[in-house]
């Protein structure tokens, strides 16, 4: 039996093992979570998380991402203190995305926008 040539490492994490095989992760073991605003639908931004990352989001009731660019996990609002307080997390049907709803606190960009999204729309010609 040949050996995957890009096998996933996956950090050892006491997520639920049941949730853990629902996931499907890209080559760096993660998964996209869009963060929305759980009483008016607002989209706040997308951020990345692992295995352990949702973990520390379904036990702690704070939103914990893996910072793909430091390469450690962080907890929104720790820094800043806009944190995100957890309301429900719902994992897509193909299972690679998960849509977390929160009560944002404070901006939710780091550049001091509500959403990732004020500001930034691109013109649609169709």
């Amino acid at each position: 039996m040949a050996s995957d040539p890009n096998p996933q490492t996956i950090p050892a994490s006491d997520l639920d093992p049941g949730i853990a095989a629902t996931l499907k992760r890209d080559d760096a073991g993660l998964v996209a979570a869009v963060i929305q605003q759980h009483d008016t639908g607002e989209v706040l931004m997308l951020g990345w998380m692992d295995d352990e990352a949702l973990h520390r989001t379904l036990t702690t009731g704070r939103v914990t991402f893996w910072s793909r660019s430091r390469e450690e996990y962080w907890r929104k609002g720790d820094t800043s203190g806009h944190v995100q307080y957890v309301k429900s997390v719902a994992l897509d049907c193909d299972g690679d995305a998960l849509l977390v709803r929160v009560d944002q606190v404070g901006a939710a960009c780091h550049t001091g926008t509500r959403t990732c999204f004020d500001g930034r729309g691109l013109p649609v010609s169709a």
